[in-house]
C-alpha cells in the first residue's frame, strides 16, 4: 500500500536477494569478529585504567584551585600583588570595536559573530528490513528523498537514484565566524582559551535591516537568495547571523553579558593556571558566580565524565567478550534449541566477565591513589565471579 507524502518527498523501493551463507563463510565472518572483539577488549582496559587516574588528578587540581584562588572585588584596577596567582573575577564583557559582515551590512559589538549559510538540498533516507522467502534471504530497502535546509553540502553522487535528486557541489556563500581580537572584563584582558569558551549564541533578527543586494530578500531571521523564499528550489540559500558575548556599548541587543572567570593573572592578561597536580585551570562561566559555585560545578562535571567513561569502558569490554566467544554460537547455530541456550549462556558469561574485569581494572587505577577503595572494589569484583560460578550446576546433576 502506497504511503502519502508531501510534494517535496519522494520514495522508491528496491529488493535484493542474498544467498544464505554457508557454514565456512559464517565461521570466517566470526573469526573476523573475534579480532575486532580482541581489539575492543584490549582498549577497554586502557579506557578504564586511565580514566581513574584522570578523575583523581582532576579532583586534586580542583581542590588545589579552590584553596588558592583569590576573588577580586575591584576589577577596574590590576594589583601587582596577585601576579601569577589564580584569581576569580566577575564583570561585563567589553570589546574595542564592533564585528561586522560588509557583504550583508551586519554589525554588532560582541565577542563572536557567526554567519551560517544553509542550502536547500535533496536528502536521502533509507529503511531496510530482511525476510525469508522460498528459502532465500531478501532485503527490502525503501529510499525516501526529501528537500531540506542543510548547513553542509549533501553529496548526491552516492544516492540510490541520483537522477532528479542532484544537489550542487558547493555553496556560493560560505559560513564563517568572526572573533574579537581584544576582549576585556574591567581592566583585565581575556586570553584566547577564555574567549573560546564564550558560546552563548543568539540569532539576530534581520527583517528590519533591509535587503543588502538585489538578489537577497530579508524575511524574519534570514536573508534568502531565492526567487521565492516561501517556495524555495534546490540550490537556494538562506543566511542567518548569530552573536555571542554582547559587549558594553551594544544597547541594541540588551545589556552586556556578565561572565565569571577563574584564571592566572599575568600582567593584565588572564591566562591558564598550571596546578601542582598537572592540570590546567582556565574557567569561564556566563553570568555572575562565586568561586565556590564554579568549582562545585566543575566537580560535578568531572564526576559525570568519570561515570560516562566507566560505562563506555564496560560496554567496550562486554562487546569484546561477546565477539570473541561468538564462535561457540556459530558452531551450534544449526540446532535451534541448543543455539538459544548457548546464546543465553554466552550473554551471561560476557556480562559477568566484563563486570568483574571492569571493577578490577578500576580498582587497579585507584590503587596508587586510594588503596582502601581499591581493596573494596577488588573484593566486590571477585564476589561477582564467585556468584556466577555458584550458579553453574555440578556435573552429577547435568
Amino acid at each position: 500500500m502506497a504511503r502519502n507524502y508531501p510534494d517535496n518527498v519522494k520514495e522508491h523501493t528496491t529488493i535484493v536477494t542474498d544467498r544464505k551463507p554457508g557454514f565456512l563463510e559464517r565461521l570466517s565472518d566470526t573469526a573476523g569478529g573475534m579480532l575486532i572483539g580482541f581489539l575492543a577488549f584490549s582498549f577497554s582496559f586502557y579506557v578504564l585504567f586511565t580514566n581513574e587516574g584522570r578523575a583523581v588528578q582532576t579532583t586534586a587540581s580542583l581542590d588545589e584551585g579552590l584553596s588558592t584562588v583569590t576573588s577580586l572585588s575591584n576589577i577596574l584596577r590590576i594589583d601587582p600583588i596577585n601576579e601569577d596567582k589564580l584569581v576569580h573575577i566577575s564583570g561585563a564583557l567589553k570589546t574595542s570595536k564592533p564585528l561586522y559582515d560588509p557583504n550583508y551590512g551586519v554589525s554588532i559589538h560582541c565577542v563572536k559573530l557567526k554567519r551560517q549559510v544553509e542550502m536547500y538540498q535533496w536528502v536521502e533516507y533509507e529503511e531496510s528490513k530482511e525476510y525469508e522467502e522460498n528459502g532465500e534471504t531478501k532485503r527490502e530497502t525503501i529510499y525516501t528523498y526529501n528537500t531540506e535546509w542543510k548547513s553542509e553540502v549533501v553529496s548526491s553522487r552516492h544516492f540510490d537514484r541520483e537522477i532528479a535528486h542532484r544537489n550542487p557541489s558547493a555553496m556560493a556563500v560560505e559560513s564563517f565566524t568572526a572573533v574579537a581580537s581584544e576582549v576585556e572584563v574591567g581592566e583585565f584582558s581575556l586570553g584566547k582559551g577564555l574567549i573560546d569558551k564564550i558560546e552563548n549564541f543568539k540569532q539576530m533578527s534581520l527583517e528590519q535591516m533591509g535587503n543588502p543586494h538585489v538578489d537577497v530578500t530579508a524575511q524574519g531571521d534570514y536573508f534568502y537568495q531565492s526567487a521565492n523564499p516561501k517556495n524555495p528550489e534546490v540550490g537556494d540559500l538562506r543566511i542567518s547571523f548569530w552573536y555571542a558575548g554582547v559587549s558594553l556599548g551594544s544597547s541594541q541587543y540588551g545589556a552586556a553579558d556578565m561572565v565569571s572567570v577563574i584564571a592566572r593573572q599575568r600582567g593584565e592578561v588572564l591566562m591558564p593556571y598550571k596546578t601542582k597536580s598537572g592540570d590546567t585551570l582556565e574557567l569561564l562561566y556566563m553570568g555572575t558566580h562565586s568561586a565556590e559555585e564554579m568549582f562545585q560545578e566543575e566537580h560535578q562535571s568531572n564526576n559525570f565524565k568519570t561515570w560516562a567513561l566507566r560505562g563506555a569502558g564496560w560496554l567496550l569490554m562486554f562487546i569484546g567478550v561477546s565477539l570473541m566467544t561468538r564462535i561457540l554460537y556459530t558452531l551450534v547455530d544449526w540446532l535451534p534449541i541448543l543455539r538459544d541456550l548457548v546464546s543465553l549462556g554466552l550473554k551471561i558469561f560476557a556480562l559477568s566477565v566484563s563486570a568483574s574485569l571492569s571493577l578490577m581494572t578500576i580498582a587497579a587505577g585507584w590503587f596508587f591513589y586510594r588503596p582502601l577503595m581499591s581493596l573494596v572494589l577488588s573484593v566486590f569484583a571477585v564476589g561477582i565471579l564467585v556468584l556466577a560460578k555458584s550458579q553453574v550446576p555440578h556435573k552429577k546433576y547435568q
